[in-house]
């Protein structure tokens, strides 16, 4: 196959513009941005299942401290009918006065037992409230935090995405003005050869397989006319000359 030296060059230039969009591609799928995200995220979720419990805790307290007032009450409601009673003179049985002010008694430890509970519950639920209000400004926090990350990559990932449009436009362009059948043989050797279908000859050196050519190569390399397409005889790639060849 033969090309003309301005052609092999400008295959270089396709190559370089090959390099520069693989590069962005991968910058795409493996940005920083994307890792920050994810880490936010998973944070988040951490956190939203910690505000869920929270609140689970806070709505079992106050549960609780409804059913323990609701107990205290009941139990006054009946110490107040019991002290009415012993004071509108209508008992008059020395055995059931008795009874009825040591029931007056009993009642009275009992409510002050449930008032203990009640102030112990109030106090738990203060503390899952303290903690529910911290874990709902951690939340909050956090989602301000995602939205900025987010809002933050697809800043980034436009910028690529331009850069990208760029290279590729460039690379259409370049390589319309390549003959078609060097073009499709670079294609075929890149696809084979890890995205690298030509490399220069620099300073006797293939800089695709970075393997230097051996004398006797060399020597064929100087012999071949300079629009034949040159093949490295270790990678197989299309070896373009330049003037920093080594020839």
């Amino acid at each position: 196959m033969k090309a003309a030296p301005a052609d092999q060059i400008r295959l270089l230039e396709v190559q370089a513009l090959d390099q520069r969009l693989g590069q962005l591609d991968h910058k795409r799928k493996n940005l920083p941005e994307h890792a920050e995200v994810e880490r936010l995220g998973a944070e988040l979720a951490q956190q939203r299942d910690l505000l869920v419990a929270a609140q689970t805790r806070e709505s079992d307290a106050a549960r609780q401290q409804t059913k323990a007032e609701q107990d205290v009450e009941q139990v006054r409601q009946r110490a107040t009918r019991d002290q009415q009673r012993l004071d509108s003179g209508a008992v008059t049985s020395p055995k059931d006065l008795e009874n009825l002010q040591r029931e007056i008694a009993s009642l009275a430890k009992r409510q002050s037992d449930l008032e203990d509970v009640v102030l112990e519950i109030m106090e738990r639920r203060e503390v899952a409230q303290e903690r529910l209000a911290e874990l709902a400004r951690r939340v909050e926090e956090l989602q301000r935090k995602v939205a900025e990350a987010e809002e933050h990559r697809v800043t980034v990932l436009a910028q690529i995405d331009a850069e990208a449009a760029g290279a590729a436009k460039e690379r259409e362009l370049i390589a319309g003005t390549v003959p078609e059948e060097l073009i499709k043989l670079y294609d075929k050797l890149r696809a084979q050869s890890g995205g690298v279908g030509a490399a220069k000859l620099h300073q006797n050196r293939c800089d695709g397989c970075r393997l230097e050519l051996n004398i006797t190569e060399l020597n064929e390399v100087r012999k071949a006319p300079a629009d034949e397409i040159i093949r490295c005889e270790n990678c197989r790639r299309i070896l373009i000359r330049t003037p920093h060849s080594g020839l």
